[in-house]
């Protein structure tokens, strides 16, 4: 076996292992939110766990880290804005563009829901040291932005 097709084979392991690492988390969030008696999906707690860490973002930077097209991320939003948990706002510097802010009823549910979400993730990276950590983020988006090239 050459180097190169060792190492394909490892990034394929890499691949399966990260998407059995989601499956896990999701599974763990649902948990979460059935504790809390949230009537809210693992996809909608996604946006608001972005919302939470930086607030007042378009529809578009939400899309692209939620990894969801524009219609399906514009529906999800939607959703939020329906259970007053998020509302738009008209970007100052573009009209056509709306930044999506928490309202006061979605900084409650981060008060409520974010220490577990925080708690989750240091079980997952129990024993885990923070260069390692740093180094697989490095290499996993060295691999992502390989393949975003080869489009």
């Amino acid at each position: 076996m050459t180097t190169t097709h060792h190492v394909a084979e490892l990034a394929r392991e890499l691949s399966r292992s990260l998407t059995e690492m989601r499956s896990y988390l999701r599974r763990h969030m649902q948990c979460k939110i059935k504790e809390h008696q949230l009537d809210i999906s693992f996809e909608l707690v996604e946006i608001l766990a972005y919302l939470w860490r930086k607030d007042g973002v378009n529809q578009q930077e939400i899309a692209d880290i939620i990894i969801k097209d524009k219609s399906s991320t514009t529906y999800l939003i939607d959703n939020l804005v329906k259970r007053d948990l998020v509302k738009r706002v008209e970007d100052g510097n573009d009209r056509r563009n709306k930044l999506i802010y928490l309202t006061p009823e979605g900084r409650l549910l981060q008060e409520k829901f974010y220490p577990p979400v925080i708690a989750l993730f240091e079980t997952a990276t129990q024993g885990i040291q923070v260069a390692a950590m740093e180094k697989a983020i490095l290499l996993i988006n060295k691999m992502n932005d390989n393949l975003k090239q080869s489009l």
